[in-house]
């Protein structure tokens, strides 16, 4: 495919922990540019950019190293561990500051099919400000992480985010969408609710999953849930609405227990029986009261955590 347009492709990658593999992955990365540019669908001048999300090992020596040793290798250190997603969010800064027709993010792990990039290159050519990158399957998932993904993606498009099924943080974007992220200055961007609210052009590209070439997955649960709660909460105000739904239930429900009670005091003059049913249904309102409370509370921490105003992250070191 031909096109006298040949963008300048950035390359986004963040890493946390990737001694193992972040070497082989440049070398890749490097080669799928090269025959990119080869096939003039991209420009010499793209590049590679790597984010070391406060590594605890050699991964940023590494980066280092091949930046040394190859002038489209550049990178950015944050000065301790910050999160993927600001990571990412750091990764689309960098490379709009240096300079890009479009990026793509793509893991260090390069679990997701690095030569896909060619399909987003080519929908960002026929005009799509966002590639968004949709698995084929889940098969090298455990059980555990397909049942929790399903319901993740299931819950956010309940909840008014949607979001493709299988859609990950593998995607292409160009210059203009790179520019309207900049005008958002949330702390806690929720990029995938982002990309798919924003309104630009968006088109999807489906790839298929390897298994990791080396180390082992940085997203355990906690993170996972921790991502998915900022999700619904950066993208969604149903929950807010269920709990004052579930309050008007309840006091509805009081006042028919309290109207009862009153009514066999007065007509019966007995107390009424059903204790245990008391206790049970104590409990049960109980319990769904301390639940509002945690999920206004995740509301409030959002409200608390942008407030303050702290910066996503702080560079340690940047290699332009």
């Amino acid at each position: 495919m031909m096109s006298e347009f040949k963008p300048i492709l950035a390359i986004v990658v963040p890493c946390f922990n990737e001694e193992l593999c972040v070497v082989s992955t440049i070398e890749r990365l490097r080669e799928v540019k090269q025959v990119l540019v080869d096939k003039n669908k991209i420009s010499e001048k793209s590049y590679i950019y790597l984010v070391d999300d406060g590594s605890a090992d050699n991964t940023w020596n590494l980066v280092v190293q091949m930046h040394e040793k190859y002038s489209d290798v550049k990178g950015l250190k944050f000065i301790r561990n910050f999160g993927n997603q600001k990571a990412l969010i750091a990764g689309y800064e960098g490379v709009r500051a240096l300079g890009c027709d479009c990026a793509v993010s793509i893991d260090a792990d390069l679990q997701q099919d690095e030569w896909a990039i060619e399909k987003f290159v080519d929908k960002f050519l026929e005009g799509a400000d966002i590639v968004s990158g949709i698995r084929n399957s889940r098969e090298t998932d455990s059980l555990f992480k397909k049942s929790t993904a399903i319901l993740f993606y299931k819950l956010m498009n309940m909840l008014g985010a949607k979001i493709p099924m299988n859609h990950s943080d593998y995607r292409l974007i160009s210059k203009r969408a790179l520019d309207i992220m900049e005008l958002y200055p949330e702390k806690h961007l929720f990029l995938r609710g982002f990309f798919n609210e924003v309104g630009l052009k968006t088109v999807y590209v489906n790839f298929d999953v390897k298994p990791r070439m080396a180390g082992e997955s940085k997203f355990n649960f906690v993170k996972l849930m921790g991502l998915a709660l900022n999700g619904i909460t950066s993208f969604s105000v149903v929950p807010l609405r269920i709990i004052s739904v579930l309050g008007f239930i309840m006091a509805f429900v009081s006042f028919i227990i309290g109207a009862e009670t009153v009514f066999e005091k007065i007509f019966f003059h007995n107390t009424p029986n059903g204790w245990a049913t008391n206790i049970i249904l104590l409990c049960f309102f109980g319990g769904i009261q301390i639940c509002c409370l945690g999920v206004i509370g995740e509301y409030v921490g959002q409200v608390y955590r942008e407030v303050k105003g702290r910066p996503r992250y702080i560079k340690e070191t940047e290699l332009k």
